[in-house]
């Protein structure tokens, strides 16, 4: 056993106290209580929604019914003041007789206050702490209150099983909470926990009636039963329907369980009457004692139910106690007619069967996410790198993802408030992300056998947005250049991140097809010299006409991609062709595109319609061919690295003169960095403001078209990162880092929210490719194909994941020597070559096998 497997199991069960095992989380981030108003962290695995907690504590938009639900905090109903939203409670009554009840949130803020009718936010009414803080290392959340009259200190914890390699664990429909109380006093306090919950099954946020006033369509809700049940060490409330439409997608079942010790007591039904009395008969039973007392009140119209847990803390004791969420909603429709189903309903019966199924197994899934966690924040990287790559992952928890029932990844581009936002895997915005790649590397697999398996037909056209069912998907027809460039290097990454050769062997001719349809008549490169002059639609969601520094490195790193996979298959020809056009092209790029400071856009118009191949006119760019309107021109654009920044993340080497990038790299921060935006011009989306520092999209230092591109001013945080990492590459380490921070202090908790980075909607895909700084910085990169691992050379302790694997590796020098232990926390890895950059690489006698738990040295 490695010191780091040890160090795994050392920090899970940290210390006791009076009996009791309390479990120490790793804390990245820590948010006062000035800082609490917009956080809102998602609680749920991948493929299967979210519940999610706010900075105060509160459980808010439940997400959890196959649709994104940001209005949806449960039933809370904004024309009744008195309905309930799920919340915990808590009951204390000392030795001399004294009592307090509180629900377990910290205070509002004073812009909360503000409501026309007196009901600014759910539970409004109820009692809160008066002071509280929010500490995180997603999925991890702890949220801190105290209150001067109550003799308890609380600390809230939630979190959902997080293990990179292993989608399944990562993938459960489960919000674990768990309350540690600590006895702040000299005497016992007799305490109780509770949980209340409305059965709203069949109002997923999404649904409103005609009337338009927001209130929710019931949809069968007025039938939801609730139901007491215990099973082994488990008790709780099971929720199901008899009322809703058993094929509708907010049809399903939900739980609220506990394993904890103590007397239970529960309801399944408060006061039907109306006029707030659900919360005010729950609120006088539960304050009375601390404990339930179940009615025979008909459950009709959406029953709450409410599970306490009672039991005495002694004098300065501590006790911790958990409590889960489990769901079960089976009819994803996503952007599809026909029902494509879920994952992860498939491994479940209903939500009791998923508390019952992975119960036993929590105690080492979180240990697990421990050590992940763990590892990654102690590696030797500024605090909001790790911050930004981290905290983009519950993007992954979002509705953006999704599991059809084979297993297969699907992805909106982000979600709206009530509705997923840019349907279809969308090839342009999904290639920027790295999160899933170096962390699921299957789940990646999956979207290139979608991409390539699928959407591409046998001229080579790939559907830029995957339709759904799989059998409709080609029906798009539309080709976005970015999009199948992109696509061509991410299954070379794929492929040498996992070394699978069968999975390159089977999809190798589409991606052949895929490069070769960029030759086609009227086409992207029609002429065959290396140099994109076409149509090309992109993730501008326009037409660029001409080459242009973008969509020109997208194609020169697809050229280099398919050349390394054809040699490699022995497609020798393939591979001379693609070298030829490669050099062509970065050689032409280099002299004609490259203007002293920075790459721009020849525009080069087609003319007339004619002239463009209508496979790749999509529609929303310019309708005037002679001069086309949204092009980018003399324009130094934020993202015009993006292939080279793939191209570094793939290892592929440099798509153009090294000298040149580094100089475009330091005309991006000279052009189109802004202090602040006081200034700053945007007639179109705000996603900056006032003083707050950012990369505007594109700068025009000299001439501008009248009409650029739609986002040219804007500024998002997706394309911010590329240019970011982009420096990182290159050396421009404190720019780099700088970018950074600009982002991460815009999302602080005061101002938005530090895990839900918007662009086209919340929790936007693009902005994981925040994982690929940490890979620049520690130059991390791993092929399967040759089994070489290799690192920076700069001394310091690093995280590395391969998307299956994944472990630490220690860098140090000494004198002339440098020395490197590589450990194995998760996994196994496949090795003959280490290397470290600059330094060179060491071969191993033999091909070894590194599993879970070891270790290897090596010096240099």
């Amino acid at each position: 056993m490695t010191k780091w497997a040890l160090f795994a199991i050392v920090v899970f069960i940290v210390f006791t106290v009076n009996g009791q095992s309390v479990t120490e989380w790793p804390v990245l981030k820590h948010y006062g209580q000035e800082h609490l108003s917009k956080i809102v962290l998602p609680i749920g695995g991948i493929g299967t929604g979210t519940v999610n907690i706010g900075g105060r504590g509160d459980l808010r938009q439940w997400e959890i019914m196959n649709t994104p639900a940001k209005q949806n905090p449960g039933s809370y109903n904004r024309n009744d003041p008195g309905s309930i939203s799920p919340v915990f409670c808590l009951y204390t009554r000392t030795n001399d007789g004294k009592t307090n009840v509180k629900s377990l949130t910290g205070p509002l803020e004073y812009h909360q206050y503000e409501s026309m009718n007196g009901q600014p936010v759910e539970n409004h009414g109820l009692p809160r702490f008066r002071n509280a803080s929010f500490d995180a290392a997603y999925p991890f959340v702890q949220v801190n209150l105290s209150d001067p009259d109550v003799p308890l200190d609380v600390k809230i914890k939630a979190f959902n099983p997080l293990i990179p390699g292993d989608a399944d664990a990562s993938g459960i429909p489960i919000a674990i909470l768990r309350f540690v109380l600590t006895n702040k006093t000299n005497q016992l306090v007799a305490i109780s926990v509770c949980g209340v919950m409305d059965n709203f099954i069949g109002i997923d946020g999404s649904k409103q009636k005609p009337d338009g006033k927001g209130e929710q369509v019931l949809y069968g809700a007025d039938k939801n039963k609730n139901e007491f049940r215990t099973e082994g060490v488990l008790k709780g409330i099971y929720m199901s329907s008899e009322g809703v439409d058993i094929h509708d997608p907010a049809w399903g079942t939900i739980a609220l369980t506990t394993d904890a010790n103590g007397t239970i007591s529960y309801k399944t039904s408060v006061s039907p009457k109306g006029w707030g009395s659900e919360i005010l008969s729950f609120w006088d039973d539960f304050s009375q004692d601390g404990k339930l007392t179940n009615t025979s009140y008909n459950q009709r119209n959406k029953p709450t139910g409410a599970l306490a847990l009672s039991f005495d803390i002694p004098a300065n004791s501590i006790k911790e106690v958990s409590f889960y969420i489990t769901w079960h909603f089976p009819n994803r429709f996503a952007w599809s007619e026909s029902k494509v189903g879920n994952y992860y309903t498939t491994q479940y019966c209903n939500a009791w069967d998923v508390i019952m199924k992975t119960h036993a197994s929590m105690p080492a899934l979180e240990q697990k996410t421990i050590a992940f966690v763990d590892a990654f924040i102690s590696s030797d990287l500024p605090e909001v790198v790790k911050e930004a790559a981290l905290f983009n992952l519950s993007t992954l928890r979002s509705q953006t993802v999704f599991r059809t029932e084979d297993g297969t990844m699907f992805g909106w581009e982000g979600t709206m408030d009530r509705v997923g936002s840019c349907y279809g895997s969308c090839t342009h915005v999904w290639n920027y992300e790295q999160a899933t790649a170096f962390l699921f590397g299957d789940l990646s697999r999956s979207m290139r056998a979608i991409e390539f398996g699928v959407s591409t037909d046998s001229v080579g056209l790939m559907s830029f947005r995957t339709k759904l069912p799989i059998n409709k998907t080609n029906k798009l027809g539309k080709a976005a250049a970015d999009g199948q460039m992109g696509a061509i290097m991410k299954m070379y990454r794929d492929w040498q991140l996992s070394g699978d050769d069968a999975f390159l062997k089977e999809l190798w001719p589409k991606v052949k097809r895929a490069m070769e349809f960029c030759w086609i008549k009227n086409g992207w490169d029609s002429d065959k010299d290396g140099v994109m002059e076409g149509c090309q639609h992109n993730t501008m969601d326009v037409e660029y006409f001409g080459p242009n520094p973008q969509m020109q490195l997208w194609y020169l790193g697809a050229l280099r991609a398919c050349e390394e996979m054809a040699k490699y298959l022995g497609d020798k020809s393939f591979a001379i062709t693609c070298r030829k056009l490669f050099e062509n092209g970065s050689r032409w790029t280099d002299e004609n595109l490259f203007n002293g400071e920075y790459y721009i856009q020849q525009i080069v118009p087609p003319l007339k319609k004619e002239n463009v191949n209508p496979l790749l006119i999509v529609g929303m760019g310019s309708r005037n061919f002679v001069t086309p309107d949204f092009q980018l021109g003399k324009g130094c654009l934020v993202d015009q690295l993006v292939g080279q920044y793939m191209a570094h993340v793939c290892g592929l080497g440099y798509l153009a003169s090294p000298g040149k990038i580094m100089a475009t790299l330091n005309s991006i921060m000279k052009y189109n960095y802004r202090e602040n935006m006081w200034n700053h011009f945007n007639h179109h989306r705000s996603y900056v403001f006032d003083d707050e520092p950012g990369l505007i999209m594109a700068a025009y230092p000299s001439e501008r078209p009248e009409y650029p591109f739609p986002y040219y001013n804007e500024v998002m945080t997706g394309f911010e990162y590329v240019a970011a990492v982009g420096m990182l590459y290159e050396g421009l380490t404190d720019r780099g880092i700088l970018c950074i921070k600009n982002i991460r202090d815009r999302f602080d908790g005061r101002k938005r929210n530090p895990f839900d980075e918007a662009e086209c909607g919340h929790h936007y895909a693009r902005a994981m490719d925040s994982w690929a700084a940490p890979l620049a910085i520690t130059r991390f990169r791993y092929s399967g194909v040759d089994k070489l691992i290799e690192f920076t050379s700069v001394p310091g302790t690093y995280f590395w994941s391969n998307g299956s694997a994944w472990g630490t590796v220690k860098i140090q020098k000494n004198n002339r020597e440098v020395t490197a232990v590589l450990d194995v926390l998760h996994g196994a890895v496949r090795l003959k070559y280490f290397g470290l950059e600059g330094i060179g690489k060491k071969e191993l006698k033999q091909e070894e096998l590194l599993v879970q738990g070891q270790s290897m040295n090596f010096s240099f």
